[in-house]
């Protein structure tokens, strides 16, 4: 089905090149840009764009940038570390309805922070963490949109559960009931080769049909965080319902890509 595609398409090609949108204008071409190889993934596999979030990643760029963007219409932006994230939600509290989620690992010990601020966190793979998230949340009076990261590449430099540990994590889930699990989340290998990253995206379709039918009540499984800006085309076709999207809105960043795709050897990083 999608030979033309994999002939067509170098994942990951323009990381690093991608302009810096530094106005308005920018933002709205950028997301515009987004959207339509969204709706031109969707259109080949016969689903509707509507189905597809964009979560725009604003980690790295600053207060300034991340106004543009607001301004350009986002709503929801996604950080990797905490304190970043933490350190901009309260820096830009006057926007009353700008919403933040948190993408990368998380230590028990920032929960608390987590749970002030973010409306979701999209890297669960540990119980300590749950419940360090579920009593913080419990104190704050609030609740959490939470996906389970699972490491559908098999690579020791990424986090994530195993695949095959996912169904018994899950059913330790309701315990937690400040957690409201919206589904599975992956980082696909970074290569330029669409056959290599495409299987990590297939992986975690086919793990969240399996699990489906008999995931505990209350834990819902109906979204799919999988693919960036080089290879959220593929993640669409295999199911994607959220995308992190951060360098074709917001430009390239100033450190290089091994600094974010670590070896095995260095601290895994995030993705987008």
């Amino acid at each position: 089905m999608f030979d033309q595609l994999e002939k067509t398409v170098t994942l990951h090609e323009r990381h690093g090149r991608y302009p810096q949108a530094t106005s308005v204008e920018d933002f709205r071409r950028n997301l515009a840009a987004v959207q339509q190889r969204i709706a031109n993934a969707c259109q080949r596999v016969g689903r509707d764009p509507a189905s597809v979030r964009l979560l725009p990643v604003s980690k790295t760029f600053d207060e300034a940038h991340l106004r543009l963007a607001y301004a350009a219409g986002c709503r929801l932006l996604g950080e990797n570390k905490v304190q970043e994230a933490q350190r901009k939600s309260q820096a830009m509290a006057d926007l009353a309805d700008l919403q933040w989620s948190v993408i990368g690992h998380l230590q028990t010990n920032k929960a608390k922070q987590v749970a002030r601020f973010a409306s979701e966190f999209q890297a669960l793979d540990s119980l300590r963490v749950a419940e360090a998230l579920d009593r913080r949340l419990h104190i704050e009076g609030r609740q959490l949109d939470v996906f389970v990261q699972v490491n559908t590449s098999g690579e020791a430099s990424k986090y994530g559960l195993a695949p095959e540990a996912v169904a018994d994590f899950l059913s330790a889930l309701p315990a937690f009931s400040a957690l409201r699990v919206r589904g599975l989340m992956t980082l696909a290998l970074f290569s330029a080769d669409v056959l290599r990253v495409r299987p990590c995206f297939v992986r975690l379709r086919e793990l969240r049909e399996r699990l489906r039918q008999r995931a505990p009540a209350g834990v819902g499984l109906e979204e799919l965080s999988m693919g960036m800006s080089g290879d959220f085309e593929v993640a669409i076709e295999e199911g994607a319902t959220v995308v992190r999207v951060g360098q074709a809105i917001f430009g390239a960043r100033a450190m290089p890509d091994a600094y974010y795709w670590p070896t095995a050897d260095a601290h895994p990083g995030s993705d987008e």
